[in-house]
């Protein structure tokens, strides 16, 4: 099972990923939003933002998220560090319910950009 640290540096990852990449994911990525990532197996959030295609995570919450945020993930913490380190396919996650992503129909259509 991912740590905390493991998922923290994973969405650390993530964003630099984002921040340097180019065309559609790039343009996909610059949103200015609200984000939550919820590690399900060690019930933290991650809260933060989705801004100048980077995501800066404020703050650390145990438990569920306490506001909702525009953008929201779920998922486990080892499906995370797999993701970004690209032996999960979000696609295929998202697909089968092991990773959540709810937002507005307007920024899911901008998201799938990055997939």
């Amino acid at each position: 099972m991912a740590t905390i640290e493991e998922c923290r540096s994973a969405l650390d990852k993530l964003s630099d990923n984002m921040a340097s990449a180019d065309g559609n994911v790039r343009e996909a990525a610059a949103l200015d939003r609200s984000l939550s990532c919820r590690i399900t197996d060690l019930d933290i959030t991650f809260a933060g933002r989705l801004e100048d295609g980077r995501i800066k995570v404020l703050d650390t919450l145990q438990g569920p998220p306490r506001e909702k945020a525009q953008i929201r993930l779920t998922m486990a913490g080892d499906d995370l560090v797999a993701m970004v380190n690209g032996e999960l396919n979000f696609a295929r996650a998202w697909g089968s319910g092991r990773v959540k992503l709810e937002a507005s129909l307007l920024d899911l259509l901008r998201l799938r950009k990055l997939l």
